[in-house]
């Protein structure tokens, strides 16, 4: 089961921190995602952290869009992922999933086998 939290009404250039907790199964055998989804559009990876500490370097991975403005952490040891959002953006609003995925190298949609129900991140201009 994942759980996110975090989300809610900013303004152009606030942050905000999404939290997801992972309960039921073993944690550090899953790749980690955090994904979006706005309107009319389709849901898109925007930060993944491999189970594999050597893909990657360990390091997470991001789409274009995000880079540099989102951060994304793992706590092994508390089940938890974390999504840092700096600079944030109109075009950013969507709804947020968390998702964990078995294979190490997970980044597409159809790669992970479980998601969280999504946290709302609204940013006004």
């Amino acid at each position: 089961q994942l759980v996110e939290s975090g989300g809610g009404l900013v303004q152009t250039g606030d942050s905000l921190r999404l939290s997801c907790a992972a309960s039921g199964r073993r944690f550090d055998s899953y790749t980690m995602g955090w994904f979006r989804q706005a309107p009319g559009k389709q849901r898109e990876m925007i930060a993944v952290i491999s189970w594999y500490s050597e893909w990657n370097g360990g390091r997470a991975q991001y789409s274009n869009s995000v880079k540099g403005r989102f951060t994304m952490s793992r706590d092994n040891a508390k089940s938890t992922v974390d999504l840092l959002m700096s600079s944030l953006k109109p075009e950013d609003t969507a709804t947020y999933y968390c998702a964990a995925g078995a294979l190490a190298r997970a980044t597409e949609v159809f790669e992970f086998e479980y998601w969280g129900q999504g946290t709302q991140v609204i940013v006004s201009s």
